[in-house]
């Protein structure tokens, strides 16, 4: 089955494509093999949150990002939101601006 990939806004997908070079190639690497093998590689790449959240989880040697998403029919994945991790837990507040998107992707 064939995967695509949307963002939730330009904007987003402006942010995530000007991420630092060692970080937007491992997120680039890990987009083809989701478009290739599904929403879902498994722990140490994505993660699911619950409710439908996942996260791609991106490390290289200028740190850690994460993009939150979500799967909808048609086995399509939306990008959600960006966020630059800076400490060992993700702070509520990312979790939660990510929850609010999906509500509205889910909804449109």
């Amino acid at each position: 089955m064939k995967w695509s990939i949307g963002y939730y806004s330009t904007e987003l997908e402006k942010k995530i494509l000007s991420l630092p070079s060692g970080l937007l190639a491992r997120y680039l690497r890990l987009t083809d093999l989701m478009l290739e093998f599904g929403s879902n590689l498994g722990l140490p790449h994505t993660k699911s949150l619950g409710g439908g959240l996942l996260e791609l989880r991106i490390k290289s040697k200028e740190g850690t990002a994460r993009v939150f998403y979500c799967t909808m029919l048609g086995n399509k994945i939306i990008m959600l939101h960006l966020f630059i991790k800076k400490s060992q837990k993700i702070p509520q507040k990312e979790i939660e601006i990510a929850r609010n998107r999906i509500k509205e992707v889910l909804t449109k």
